[in-house]
């Protein structure tokens, strides 16, 4: 199995979240929030973006080669998706939706196995359990709610384990949004929602989606915190998930962070964003791209020299080039699986057909 990280290491003493103004066009550059995070931790970030960076071009090659049914870019979101899964714990769960590949990615689940749900070959590719992960979300929103059902029953249980649900700005207009907001605040389940504004859904702008001078205002009508951060900056989007962890995790309840970003990509490979987006809008946020800016803020600190980031840089070529080889192998699977993890006791007619099935693989010498 090809990992890409290693586990995280401890995390910093919190420091407050830091909250951005509204957002024209591109966030407004800001100086690294470096403070309590080490410097090999910065590292281990930027290593994660570049690697991230190097998957999405692969996917997004293996999609138009015909090899993927579709894929959904994060590039431009990879600050958004590193900073968070390494803010948390490795027993905290994810809860992602189809766009967090680089998250699970830095959560160190095997690459091909991101890459099932977008080949077609089953509804998840990792072990959801052993990876604390949750399967990737098509529906919008839906995970919203499995992620405060999970976190309050541990809250229950005396479980000290906080659940990140990712969401895109489009999700915020569902019901299921709403209900799992509230449902987290009254119970004050160990929720973070780390809401990812990419400006668009699909076609739509933020701006006929919501009237909210931000996403994060919504929080007070739940009753939880809202914060706003830059979320092309990796060090903002670390200390702010991290905060609002510890504070879940020490019984304070939920928080809702919105990540003000941008999709650079279209929405997926099936998509024409030339219909929706103006001319030079992703010129203009690509000056704030999340892996140069810290590349830049790294080497101006002495944290990173030329030589390391051209050796990351090779490192997350090789990674692109050892996934393309292993993807090359055609899937396999097990037929009997699709009568597997539903039911505890099968009933007669899916035991009945399960024995046929078996049968029949047998004498096709495909049995066990």
């Amino acid at each position: 199995m090809v990992t890409v990280l290693e586990a995280a290491t401890a995390a910093p003493a919190p420091a407050g979240p830091v909250t951005a103004g509204p957002v024209t066009a591109a966030p407004a550059a800001a100086a690294p929030a470096a403070a309590g995070v080490p410097p090999d931790r910065q590292l281990l970030m930027y290593r994660a973006m570049v690697v991230g960076r190097a998957f999405n071009r692969q996917a997004t090659a293996f999609s138009r080669q015909g090899r993927l049914a579709v894929y959904p870019s994060s590039r431009g979101q990879e600050a958004c998706q590193v900073g968070s899964a390494l803010a948390v714990r490795p027993t905290d769960w994810l809860f992602p939706t189809y766009r967090e590949s680089v998250a699970l990615l830095t959560r160190g689940i095997d690459p091909v196995q991101v890459l099932t749900l977008f080949r077609g070959d089953q509804h998840c590719g990792y072990d959801p359990v052993t990876e604390h992960t949750a399967p990737q979300c098509t529906p919008l929103a839906t995970q919203c709610l499995h992620a405060a059902g999970l976190a309050d029953a541990a809250r229950m249980a005396g479980d000290p384990i906080v659940a990140l649900a990712y969401i895109g700005d489009g999700a915020t207009s569902e019901g299921d949004f709403h209900e799992a907001l509230n449902y987290a605040a009254v119970r004050r389940a160990p929720v973070v929602f780390l809401v990812q504004n990419n400006q668009y859904a699909i076609s739509v702008p933020l701006a006929k989606q919501t009237a909210a001078r931000t996403l994060a205002d919504k929080a007070a009508g739940y009753g939880m915190p809202g914060v706003r951060i830059d979320g092309n900056d990796v060090l903002q989007v670390y200390r702010a998930v991290h905060d609002a962890a510890e504070r879940a995790r020490a019984g304070h309840g939920p928080t809702l962070i919105e990540a003000v970003t941008y999709r650079i990509d279209a929405h997926t490979n099936a998509d024409d964003d030339t219909r929706y987006r103006p001319a030079g809008e992703a010129d203009v946020w690509a000056a704030q791209d999340p892996v140069d800016r810290l590349e830049r803020d790294l080497l101006a600190a002495g944290v990173l020299d030329r030589a390391a980031a051209d050796g990351i840089a090779a490192a997350a070529d090789a990674f692109a080039g050892e996934l393309s080889a292993r993807f090359s192998a055609p899937p396999t699977g097990d037929p009997m699986q699709m009568f597997r993890h539903v039911y505890h006791h099968l009933p007669p007619h899916l035991r009945e057909q399960s024995e046929r099935l078996a049968a029949e693989l047998a004498a096709d010498g495909q049995g066990d």
